[in-house]
């Protein structure tokens, strides 16, 4: 494994001058954090003085067509090192991309970004991710145009991330929403990003800007912050914050607004029949809120909203919306980067020859992981050959990419440490802070005969059953586990027994059993339906006469479809994350007081006409 190597045999000639073109000069260490936070915001600073802005456009214009078309496109690649990945992974790389490496990659496409993924095999451990990301910037700055690279991932923290343990996992956006606290979000972002920054991942696809008004959203749900457009508003413009003073680029998604679709725009294309005073009234306020921020980047939508663009285009191709509404009317010049163009939501209409040269025609600047790269790389450098596009165009997307990479002190200093890690990443004090920001998030919805707190002397002896859906993060849980040793900790007998997701009738019995002598059944449920077996299980416990104790662990609905079943209590942790469940067992012990609210209402199963508990609610000891 690499240390970190001395400037000097890092950057050749050629990639200094390109770098002191752009600083003016190469700053003392330590200086790059005085200049991340000297230059954040839009409004001001390094990045944006006039002096800048014409360094760069030195650097553009002398930029060949192929580095400039590389400049767009923000793609993956598989492989826990940029020269040296594991055949597997070459394997793979060889059948997508047609490279071996990301090195190969970067030389080949001069691609602009980089976007890591746990599938990938991107993401094993700090200390690796770090170097992943170190010989990444190397590459970059080994071309004839050596330029450092935008290293992005979704870490949004609770149900989507792709940095797992030994990383600090922070609560998701609606259990933030939940906590209804400006400063734990704002805090959360400002960890979250700290460590991102540390293992050299400089552009974070978050927060979720979506407002979330249909409970049936099978995409976005506790994505959310939550369901009233200011609120969420307040949350994402911390969130913002906390994570861009850090020295990480924030990314508000997905625009024009995602939270009231029932199609998921992987697998299919939203439409989305607000009108243009509803949308503005319900959507536009946290984009609008984001960049008041200084947000640094927005991510396009693939969704059709007929009221903002009647040629009902995907937001993420439509002019009328990115150019019109987007830069235009909410007066946005930030980097604009599209959600991925493998989502079957961009490519239901045009092929793939045709989106990424639509979406730079609708005002997009990054192209987020294209199916195939060598057909997306080369129907923009088409387009522009044959006039389709213009150079000048494209030199405006190239030149807000390059701002950003200058804002964020890319262009002095790419490259990150294992000390930098060691000192950030999972320390005791963010552990710490998630913790308590857990335990403030965490909401209760019901506790008849106030059963709760649970008293370890009346009731020590528990049976932890339910759902255990796989880690968000790939490195937690299961949650049935989790919360049994939970419990272990803080005094109790508990033991765990995972019946599902859809528990059969012989989980279902075998649950029942092993609930007999028990002080207190706890149940993890998992989204419930009207139908499904999760209300069978928790009906079938609660008969048993043993006091029942239920926990969604992602949608805070199962209390309305769980109604009817004999339940005793009911709790909302909006994420099977261990920090959430930890703060559950700690609030459920009596150790931490619910301190949540809901962000959203939840609507009787029977009659979704009528709010069976609305925004704001949640009881306390």
């Amino acid at each position: 494994m690499h240390h970190r190597t001395s400037r000097r045999t890092l950057l050749t000639a050629t990639a200094a001058t390109a770098v002191a073109a752009v600083t003016g000069a190469g700053l003392a260490p330590g200086a790059v954090a005085a200049q991340r936070s000297a230059s954040s915001g839009h409004s001001g600073g390094q990045h944006n003085s006039a002096a800048t802005t014409k360094r760069l456009k030195r650097i553009i214009s002398g930029m060949t067509l192929e580095e400039k078309v590389g400049q767009l496109f923000v793609m993956r690649v598989y492989g826990h090192s940029a020269t040296d990945p594991d055949q597997a992974d070459i394997d793979a790389n060889m059948a997508e991309i047609g490279v071996r490496t990301a090195a190969e990659m970067i030389a080949k496409y001069h691609v602009g970004g980089i976007i890591y993924f746990t599938w990938a095999h991107n993401t094993r451990d700090p200390h690796q991710i770090a170097e992943l990301s170190n010989g990444i910037q190397r590459a970059g700055l080994a071309g004839p145009t050596p330029l450092p690279l935008l290293v992005s991932t979704d870490q949004e923290h609770g149900i989507v991330c792709r940095v797992g343990e030994p990383a600090t996992l922070m609560p998701g956006a609606m259990a933030l929403g939940a906590g209804g606290s400006r400063s734990d979000a704002r805090r959360a972002g400002q960890i979250a990003g700290a460590e991102l920054a540390a293992i050299g991942i400089n552009q974070n696809y978050a927060p979720d800007a979506d407002v979330n008004v249909n409970p049936a959203n099978p995409v976005i749900g506790v994505r959310s912050f939550g369901s009233d457009p200011q609120s969420v508003a307040a949350m994402v413009a911390a969130q913002v914050k906390g994570y861009q003073s850090s020295g990480i680029a924030s990314t508000a998604k997905h625009f024009p607004g995602h939270g009231d679709t029932s199609t998921d725009s992987h697998t299919g294309l939203p439409v989305i029949t607000h009108t243009r005073e509803q949308w503005a009234e319900l959507d536009e306020p946290p984009f609008r809120a984001a960049i008041a921020a200084g947000i640094d980047s927005i991510m396009t939508a693939h969704i059709v909203v007929p009221a903002l663009d009647p040629a009902e285009d995907p937001a993420t191709l439509s002019r009328p919306i990115l150019t019109g509404i987007l830069r235009e009317e909410l007066g946005y010049d930030g980097v604009v980067v599209t959600d991925s163009l493998g989502m079957e939501g961009v490519r239901t209409k045009y092929g793939d020859e045709r989106v990424p040269v639509l979406a730079l025609q609708a005002g997009v600047d990054q192209l987020l992981n294209p199916p195939s790269l060598d057909v997306s790389w080369n129907a923009v450098l088409e387009a522009v050959k044959s006039g389709e596009i213009s150079e000048a165009r494209i030199d405006e997307s190239i030149l807000r990419i390059l701002r950003l990479k200058a804002k964020l002190g890319l262009f002095d200093d790419p490259f990150v440490s294992r000390s930098g890690v060691d000192r950030t990443v999972g320390t005791r004090a963010h552990l710490a802070a998630a913790d308590r920001i857990a335990e403030r998030t965490t909401t209760l919805l019901a506790n008849d005969g106030a059963l709760l707190p649970l008293s370890r002397r009346s009731h020590r002896n528990l049976l932890v059953v339910g759902a255990d859906p796989a880690s968000p993060s790939g490195t937690t849980g299961p949650p049935t586990t989790t919360l049994a040793t939970a419990f272990g900790e803080l005094g109790y007998a508990a033991a765990a027994l995972s019946t599902g997701t859809a528990p059969t009738a012989a989980k279902i019995a075998e649950a029942v059993a092993a609930a007999q002598g028990k002080d207190a059944v706890v149940v993890a449920t998992y989204n419930v339906s009207a139908t499904g077996s999760q209300r069978t299980l928790v009906s079938k416990l609660a008969a048993t006469g043993v006091p029942v104790i239920t926990v969604a662990i992602r949608n805070p609905y199962d209390v309305a479809q769980l109604a009817g079943t004999g339940f005793a209590a009911n709790l909302a942790t909006y994420s099977w994350t261990d920090v959430e469940l930890r703060a559950a067992a700690r609030v459920i012990a009596g150790r931490a007081e619910p301190e949540g609210t809901l962000p959203v209402p939840v609507q009787r199963a029977d009659d979704p006409a009528v709010v069976l508990h609305p925004v704001g609610y949640g009881l306390r000891y």
